[in-house]
């Protein structure tokens, strides 16, 4: 007995050293997948060919492992292509196709060997497919790998299936049918069949149509074919609502994917809501043009501006950011604080009664008062999703004020038959819409609402409704819209639900005026929002945008200087850092050279960023570079604006960021017996030079700049 166990446990030993070789040598043979050399791929195939049923075996194992798929993907698809090219591989290719639907365990392997069948199109595999048209989860990638086919036995189990399909799968099944009949005599080729209803009529019905397509899918194969039309929906709310599903495991990778083209593609795409979903995907991204795709999106990420972008202002999860209603906004102006106070602490704890959120979606339950944003807009551009049950009466009220009109078309004794999207309350200038274009009871809609000024544009499932029409004060006609004012969502006693509420605020990015009190102490300002006059130096690098100086590395960076030279002075600047970003401010420094030795440098860094980790001390965000160290601790989140004073006299050097005091030297004590960083510093004793931003290859914004000489 002992001598069968040693017996047994050696060939068990054995087995597994057999089969973890054939693992290595088949990951060797395929490492170059995707990226293979044209000169070595000819001969892993050829390898391929040679392969016995074990090795195929391994190689579907790889398949089914998330970590190694794409390589052996790339590899299958290679392998197929070239035995559909070769009559005489093409049976072969057929039985390796035919063992890989049996032995791969995981639903993407295997829904990528049906996918190979139908490229392959060799009729040995029509048997195997016609078997998995009768399995829910795999039916409808088999049903396009026949169309593929589409010889006459592919034709015959399609028709087949047909009779005995369900409804959910006989619309899939003629369109692949149809297809398969009307090429039947057409030459064969090894392109994909993507099977799916035309294009709707605009992007944003698309886009509902998609959500809802998902929504209803009832197998992975038919949720990513219905994510695949995002592709070609472009544009941050098709962005947004791609990003939902970056949380489902069959779509999160493929959504990744789709989200990083669409902001690429677009570089009008910036904000908070955005940057936190892109950020999200990142590390999903996967497959042949991964490196380069995940490179250019990070640099996207880097670069794009946190200001006047889109927010979330639901975030599908509780009621954050939103608040009860209290009176009107004239009413309200009439309170004390403490009357204010006391009214919204009530109407809040009504509302979250009132308002619900359940499966991502914001539901009104019938009863109850408005729900309002805590923040108030000015301009704005808003997207939001509603739909209602028959009867339905809601709206969007936009600054406090009623409102955008949503109801059931068939409430004609109302005068809903006009449709939703209208200015409900007007009286002098147009109430209704243009045109009917809402969805039917039930089904979701979409606003597109653009309010600047008091006029106000939206549009409904992509259609124009409302065509910059004023809205009227209705809480005083005498007086104008309101500047500003919170967004509410209507409660008018019936259901309504909401979902991918958007918003980017259009207020321009103006730079402050210099105030009485800093022109009377004799500040001047150094650039106004509109020009660059002042300054000389890379006015390339550095670009005038939505009213800030935002340096550009892509145009070469670089430094730029005051076109005057200043000795004792006082300079205030705010800047916005991206992560990890990194520049300087130059002082009392020639325009050549590097400027923290020929003259000095005032740190302007993201010094809380990983990367930053091992800094001196004297290299932290506002350190003279190299002689005098900065405090830590003061900066404010990245993508918010610092505001810095300076305040150069003499050999004393002072810099307070954001209010604090974060470094305070004598230039001439802290060098005299040798510098910080152990380098020379002949800058240092320099009576006068221009002040710059000395760029270090990463973006960074600057406005509201002044000085003062002293």
């Amino acid at each position: 007995m002992n001598m069968k166990k040693v017996t047994l446990f050696i060939l068990g030993f054995v087995s597994i050293v057999t089969a973890i070789q054939a693992q290595q040598s088949l990951n060797e043979a395929l490492s170059g997948f995707p990226y293979q050399q044209k000169n070595t791929v000819a001969q892993t195939l050829s390898n391929m060919n040679e392969w016995k049923s074990s090795s195929w075996k391994q190689f579907y194992k790889m398949l089914d492992d998330d970590s190694m798929r794409t390589s052996a993907s790339f590899a299958l698809s290679a392998y197929v292509h070239q035995a559909a090219t070769n009559p005489a591989s093409s049976t072969r290719a057929a039985a390796v196709l035919k063992q890989g639907v049996s032995v791969a365990q995981s639903f993407l392997a295997k829904d990528i060997v049906i996918e190979m069948m139908g490229l392959l199109g060799d009729e040995a595999n029509v048997k195997d497919l016609s078997n998995l048209l009768k399995d829910e989860q795999y039916s409808p990638r088999a049903m396009r790998s026949l169309a593929t086919i589409k010889s006459p036995a592919a034709i015959a189990a399609l028709e087949k299936a047909l009779i005995k399909a369900s409804p959910s799968l006989a619309s899939q099944l003629k369109l692949a049918l149809d297809f398969a009949q009307k090429s039947a005599n057409s030459p064969k080729t090894a392109e994909w069949v993507i099977l799916r209803p035309a294009t709707p009529i605009n992007k944003v019905q698309h886009l509902l149509d998609v959500q809802n397509q998902i929504e209803k899918a009832n197998n992975p194969v038919d949720k990513r074919q219905a994510l695949h039309q995002m592709e070609n929906i472009k544009g941050v709310a098709a962005l947004l609502v791609c990003a939902k599903y970056l949380s489902d495991p069959v779509l999160q990778k493929q959504a990744a994917l789709i989200m990083a083209r669409n902001a690429l593609a677009d570089p009008s795409i910036r904000g908070v809501a955005p940057r936190e979903a892109l950020e999200q995907a990142l590390p999903l991204i996967s497959g042949v043009d991964s490196a380069v795709l995940v490179k250019t999106l990070k640099n996207y990420l880097k670069a794009i501006p946190y200001d006047n972008g889109w927010v979330r202002l639901f975030n599908g999860k509780n009621l954050n950011g939103w608040k009860g209603l209290v009176g009107n906004p004239i009413s309200r102006a009439k309170m004390t604080e403490e009357e204010l106070l006391k009214a919204q602490s009530a109407a809040n704890a009504g509302a979250g009664n009132d308002w619900v959120v359940e499966d991502g979606l914001l539901i009104f339950t019938g009863h109850g008062d408005n729900l309002c944003t805590v923040k108030q807009y000015g301009d704005f551009e808003m997207f939001v999703d509603w739909k209602i049950t028959a009867q339905g009466d809601a709206g969007i009220y936009l600054r406090g004020s009623p409102q955008v009109q949503i109801w059931d078309t068939s409430r004609r004794e109302v005068g809903a038959q006009v449709g939703s999207g209208g200015l409900y309350n007007n009286q002098k200038n147009p109430s209704k819409p243009l045109q009917v274009a809402d969805n039917a009871i039930g089904e979701w809609n979409t606003f597109h609402i653009i309010m600047k000024g008091d006029k106000v544009t939206v549009f409904l499932n992509g259609v124009k409704v409302t065509d910059e029409a004023i809205l009227e004060n209705y809480w005083d006609r005498k007086l104008p819209i309101f500047i500003r004012e919170q967004i509410e969502l209507q409660a008018h006693g019936t259901y309504v639900a909401y979902r991918n509420i958007f918003l980017r605020e259009l207020d321009p990015v103006s730079t402050t005026p210099l105030s009485d009190a800093e022109q009377k102490e004799g500040f001047v300002s150094l650039f106004d929002g509109s020009n660059l006059d002042k300054w000389i130096g890379n006015k390339t690098g550095y670009a005038l945008e939505d009213g800030v100086i935002v340096t550009h590395p892509e145009l070469g960076g670089g430094n730029i200087y005051t076109a005057e030279e200043f000795g004792d002075f006082e300079y205030r600047f705010e800047f916005q850092l991206t992560p990890g970003a990194n520049n300087g401010l130059g002082i009392r420094t020639p325009t050549t050279g590097d400027a923290a030795y020929v003259g000095m440098e005032l740190q302007i860094l993201d010094n809380e960023a990983p990367v930053y980790a091992n800094l001196k001390p004297y290299q932290y965000h506002g350190s003279v570079y190299g002689v005098i160290p900065a405090r830590r601790g003061f900066l404010k989140p990245t993508g918010e604006w610092n505001q810095q004073h300076v305040i150069a006299k003499g050999n004393r050097i002072k810099v307070m960021l954001n209010g604090q005091v974060i470094m305070d030297g004598d230039i001439q004590k802290a060098s005299e017996n040798g510098t910080a960083d152990g380098n020379k510093h002949p800058g240092l004793l320099n009576k006068q030079g221009h002040i710059g931003f000395l760029g270090h290859g990463d973006v960074v914004r600057f406005r509201n700049i002044r000085v003062k000489r002293l």
